[in-house]
């Protein structure tokens, strides 16, 4: 029995964190001695964020793994809506294979994609909007600790600098990102706080706003330590007022006292609709937490689209098995169910970007999250408009 409320690996590879309907529907069908060879495709209808970073299909592989299915997807880190440039829906992924094969998987499968890309989606406008300004991932305390590595990957993936969880950072090979906690301040004081952080750490960054004004913190901080990198803010709602005026006025206090090279980090509720703002009043990093951890699921669907070799689907959806083109030129997407290359408007051949990654149970293709991520800020740079 588990220790937590949580599934573990075994409850997920099994099935056993299906809809019951998926339970009931095998049964059906196993009684029939039903069992069609089908395609379904993962799609959805529009997202929240506008562009969808494709994300958690690192877990999908691992869940279908050594069953009996094919899978084509688009590749991890691809940033693109969810509408092609003739309001299709973009199938992200497609799995053939005998339908009891994995019927209830399906579950599992949409959660990996949907909360995954979400966040990773989330971070990436995060990315978009501060482009060489860093931040951290700082929200996995605020969400099941048994999910922290894929918040963080995602976070990642999406454009964060950096992650601060431990496991987190082992398991992506980084080193973890963080400052220090107001226990610290409060367990010795912020001077010994700030000294102990200055003597230790390759990267000194002063939490300032434990005892006192930021304002006078920060001059004391900047004065006591004059060679520190950051001071942060992480100044609670109740006391903020006008934040960016504040941050303003820290700045212009470091600056006239010959501190223009500390530079200011702030952390705590930022959401993405602060940031403009927040730069223009001088931050030059953030730690971003529940806004990133917390973002919307993207709402993907799957769907059967060809059962035995004809194009068949639900209501709503568009039946047939289809590619994904891309325009190198351009960066327009067609969904279209020819084998042929499009030709764009803009006269280039456009190239299928739905890739093979499974086939008959065995991973074809598996990448490193260092390739996913840099496809991801290209494509970040490059596709989106905010």
């Amino acid at each position: 029995m588990n220790r937590f409320t949580m599934a573990n690996d075994s409850d997920i590879m099994n099935g056993s964190v299906t809809d019951v309907y998926f339970e009931k529907t095998m049964e059906y069908l196993t009684m029939l001695k039903k069992n069609p060879y089908v395609t379904m495709e993962v799609t959805t209808q529009s997202s929240t964020y506008g562009y969808i970073n494709f994300t958690g299909l690192n877990d999908v592989l691992s869940l279908l793994e050594s069953h009996n299915v094919d899978v084509h997807a688009i590749p991890e880190g691809t940033v693109l809506k969810a509408r092609d440039i003739n309001g299709i829906p973009v199938p992200f992924l497609r799995i053939s294979g005998k339908y009891l094969d994995f019927a209830e998987l399906e579950t599992p499968l949409l959660g990996f994609l949907c909360q995954a890309s979400g966040i990773s989606s989330y971070s990436s406008l995060l990315k978009k909007s501060l482009g060489n300004i860093p931040f951290i991932s700082f929200g996995i305390r605020r969400m099941h600790p048994a999910i922290s590595p894929m918040i963080d990957r995602s976070s990642y993936i999406g454009g964060a600098a950096g992650v601060s969880g431990v496991l987190s950072s082992k398991i992506l090979g980084i080193k973890p990102s963080g400052t220090m906690p107001h226990a610290l301040s409060l367990i010795l004081g912020d001077h010994d706080a700030w000294k102990v952080q200055h003597d230790n750490a390759s990267f000194r960054v002063f939490l300032i706003d434990t005892f006192m004004d930021e304002k006078f913190a920060a001059i004391k901080a900047a004065d006591e330590f004059p060679d520190i990198d950051f001071i942060r803010l992480d100044t609670p709602s109740s006391r903020r007022g006008n934040f960016p005026n504040l941050i303003r006025e820290i700045r212009w206090e470091l600056d006239i006292r010959g501190h223009k090279n500390i530079k200011i980090m702030v952390s705590g509720g930022i959401k993405l609709e602060d940031i403009p703002e927040l730069i223009s009043a001088g931050v030059e990093s953030f730690g971003i937490g529940t806004s990133i951890s917390s973002a919307k699921p993207v709402d993907f669907g799957m769907d059967i689209v060809n059962i035995d070799g004809t194009d068949i689907t639900k209501r709503g959806k568009f039946s047939g098995i289809k590619s994904v083109y891309r325009c190198k030129n351009c960066n327009d997407v067609i969904a279209g169910y020819s084998d042929t290359k499009p030709i764009c408007h803009c006269g280039e051949t456009m190239e299928n970007i739905l890739k093979p990654y499974m086939e008959k149970g065995k991973i074809i293709k598996n990448e490193d999250i260092e390739t996913v991520r840099q496809r991801s800020l290209a494509q970040i740079e490059n596709i989106m408009n905010l």
